[in-house]
C-alpha cells in the first residue's frame, strides 16, 4: 500500500502543477510531462494514472460534490493543496471500489499533514467526512461501498 501513499503525494504534484501552468491543458497532460521528467516507481505509476484519470474525466462531478460538502466556502477560494487533496480522496470515494472510504480520509488527512499548513488536517477530514455522508445517503449505496467506474 506504500505505493499507493505515495502515487497520492504524486497526484497532489501534478495537480499542483496543473493548475499553475493556468489549468490550459489536461491534467493528463501534466503527468505525462511527470513521468517523462521525474523518477516515479513503476509500483505507483498505474495507481498514479489512474487518480489523476479519474479527476480528469469527472472533475466537475467531483468539484460539485466538494462545494456542496463545504460550509461558507468557494472550492475555488480553497488553497490549491487542500482542494486537490480534496479531490484525490473524492474521486477514490466515487470511482475506486477497492479503497475503502476511510482509507481514502486517512490517506488524505496525511497529505494535508505533509503538504498543506497547520489547519489544512482538519479541514481536509471535516470535508471528506461531509462527502462520505453525503454518498451513503445516495439511493443504491451502502455505508464504505461506491460505484465502479
Amino acid at each position: 500500500m506504500r505505493a499507493r501513499s505515495r502515487a497520492r503525494g504524486w497526484a497532489v504534484q501534478v495537480l499542483y502543477a496543473w493548475e499553475a501552468h493556468g489549468r490550459s491543458d489536461s491534467p493528463v497532460d501534466v503527468l505525462a510531462e511527470f513521468l517523462r521528467e521525474r523518477r516515479i516507481a513503476e509500483t505507483s505509476r498505474e495507481y498514479l494514472d489512474q487518480l489523476i484519470r479519474r479527476i480528469a474525466e469527472h472533475r466537475r462531478e467531483i468539484d460539485g460534490l466538494l462545494q456542496d460538502a463545504l460550509t461558507n466556502w468557494r472550492l475555488e477560494r480553497l488553497s490549491a493543496i487542500d482542494r486537490n487533496i480534496l479531490r484525490i480522496a473524492t474521486a477514490e470515494m466515487l470511482f475506486l471500489r477497492d479503497v475503502p472510504a476511510r482509507v481514502s480520509i486517512q490517506e488524505a488527512i496525511v497529505l494535508a499533514e505533509k503538504y498543506g499548513t497547520g489547519e489544512s488536517p482538519r479541514f481536509v477530514n471535516g470535508v471528506l467526512d461531509a462527502v462520505m455522508h453525503r454518498l451513503e445517503q445516495r439511493p443504491g449505496r451502502s455505508a464504505g461501498r461506491r460505484e465502479g467506474s
